[in-house]
């Protein structure tokens, strides 16, 4: 058996109140249907709000499922039962809103006027140059 000192204990006691006060970690969450955004209330009273169809495994999820929302792990994280999906309340807060992958393939996949403008114009000139070497 190891033992472990009491300078051990009222350390990791310390480290995990720094945590809990410089982490967010949220008091409630719901889905607002009209608003399409699942809402997150933290513990220091202010709000984080998303739309689901930014995040892996909500985004072809029905309202329905996503509004099957609960906070889990003492307010960092973030469950549906149903999906059987959980996202850190910190991840989210940062972006992360899926796997490295599934991410990097959401990335450019954004469309505007101006990147068809562009398309066209680079096409009218023959396309995207050859690189060099």
């Amino acid at each position: 058996m190891v033992e472990i000192s009491d300078e051990a204990i009222e350390a990791a006691t310390e480290r995990g109140r720094i945590f809990r006060e410089t982490h967010p970690h949220a008091a409630a969450v719901r889905y607002d249907a009209k608003a399409d955004r699942v809402i997150v209330d933290l513990i220091n009273g202010t709000t984080f709000a998303f739309p689901p169809r930014l995040v892996q495994g909500l985004h072809d999820a029905s309202p329905a499922e996503i509004a099957e929302v609960e906070v889990i792990g003492a307010g960092y994280g973030l469950h549906w039962e149903t999906l059987d999906l959980d996202y850190t309340v910190p991840g989210l807060m940062n972006g992360i809103f899926g796997t490295a992958k599934w991410m990097a393939a959401k990335a450019g996949r954004g469309t505007s006027e101006a990147k068809a403008a562009a398309a066209r114009a680079n096409g009218a000139k023959g396309g995207r140059p050859r690189k060099a070497g």
